[in-house]
């Protein structure tokens, strides 16, 4: 078993025995008065659509995320600083956008929903009622990223990318409760399933040119961070690196990006940057276990320059009996279920830049976003094929279940 980084904070028994999870994806019985639906965040417009969360996915309501753009633009420009990161996330990142709605999440009673906004870092709740802030919680540094929410839904921990930082949040009033260090850009958050462990996935610099192998040292100090999620103390520090290697993967990005757990918490999968493929993790040995080569689309360019925040793929998902994966191929431009037993892909389904996958509320589907098109796609598990597309605001990202009341259709004003 590979040996651990000093920067190790646990015994090596006590890591190993830590597990993590995914979120919840299977159906379950709703609250009387609320409806399970798919908040899909439409990143550079800055809206948020609300659908169906099976079947045939159909638009429910539509609710913007920044109902305070005046202000908070006004603020921006009042501050030379803040006005340079705002420009520097319009032009690397956001592709010559805004970055309006990077992550959302319902609060439990499905009265508002809880929005991680890159361009303006922060994190806002938002009245589904009435479309009004209920509060906001402005980052350390300058730009809010992934979000993650407890199994309980009374905690939502984001993302401060530029601050190495991720606060977690009471997700009824904003309250801080706590917030920890991470490596470079912190990125995806997993809560495990019990609620007692959080998960971070630092990604480092992506939006340079330097992306040669050779020059993979340039993009920062890249691990997992594992931490008590009541204390918030550091239990575990995951360098890819060193696993990478000891497959002979050299070359490879450690820069862990979208991941998901087994149902029983002992595999991790996840993607790095550059990759068209994915990984398996065993938390027990401490290793990689197999790899996944999928299919390079012909039509794409090897020029890693070329690929959006350094991402061949972004995006995975994993059916709820844990028996299929779902892969977004962001710059090969298509989705395909994998076998998790074998690795073996299904039909390669035509996307254009999917950038999210997750699952359906009755578990059938996997669902990606389509941020190329501004639509999102149901695939169904079992076929592997496409079954439904549903038009969405502009370049839609994030896709999170989430509750509504039961009549909802938008807010009021």
């Amino acid at each position: 078993m590979p040996a651990f980084r000093p920067r190790l904070v646990c015994t090596v028994a006590a890591a190993l025995a830590l597990t993590a999870a995914s979120p919840a994806t299977a159906a379950h019985a709703d609250p009387a008065g609320l409806r399970e639906v798919l908040f899909v965040g439409n990143n550079w417009d800055g809206t948020a659509d609300v659908i169906a969360s099976s079947g045939d996915f159909a638009r429910i309501g539509r609710i913007s995320v920044v109902p305070d753009k005046e202000q908070r633009l006004a603020e921006i420009n009042a501050d030379p600083v803040k006005w340079a990161y705002f420009m520097a996330i319009r032009n690397s990142v956001g592709e010559g956008h805004d970055q309006f709605a990077d992550d959302m999440y319902s609060t439990p009673d499905g009265r508002s929903v809880v929005v991680s906004r890159p361009s303006f870092a922060d994190v806002v709740s938002i009245d589904l009622a009435t479309g009004r802030l209920n509060w906001r919680f402005p980052v350390s540094g300058y730009r809010a990223d992934h979000m993650a929410v407890s199994p309980d839904g009374t905690r939502v921990a984001v993302s401060a990318s530029t601050a190495n930082t991720v606060h977690v949040l009471d997700i009824v009033t904003g309250r801080q409760l706590g917030s920890f260090a991470t490596g470079d850009k912190p990125h995806e958050n997993i809560f495990s399933k019990d609620g007692k462990y959080l998960w971070n996935m630092a990604i480092g610099d992506v939006n340079t040119a330097l992306d040669a192998p050779w020059l993979d040292w340039t993009k920062g100090d890249r691990h997992i961070t594992v931490v008590d999620a009541t204390t918030y103390k550091p239990v575990k520090v995951i360098d890819m690196r060193e696993r990478l290697d000891a497959i002979g993967l050299k070359d490879y990005s450690d820069a862990v990006r979208p991941a998901v757990f087994s149902p029983d918490e002992s595999k991790l999968y996840f993607q790095v940057s550059f990759f068209n493929g994915f990984f398996e993790y065993d938390l027990a040995t401490d290793r990689i276990t197999r790899t996944k080569t999928l299919p390079k689309n012909p039509a794409t360019s090897d020029d890693r320059t070329t690929f959006v925040n350094d991402s061949r793929h972004h995006g995975l998902s994993m059916k709820p009996d844990g028996s299929k994966l779902c892969v977004a191929g962001t710059m090969d431009d298509y989705a395909t279920v994998v076998d998790r037993a074998t690795l073996e892909e299904g039909p390669l389904v035509p996307a254009s830049k999917p950038y999210w996958a997750t699952v359906s509320g009755d578990g059938r589907d996997c669902v990606i976003s389509e941020s190329g098109a501004d639509q999102v796609t149901a695939i169904d598990f079992a076929t592997g094929r496409k079954r439904v597309s549903v038009p969405v605001g502009d370049h839609p990202q994030r896709v999170r279940l989430g509750r509504v009341a039961a009549g909802w259709s938008g807010p009021s004003s």
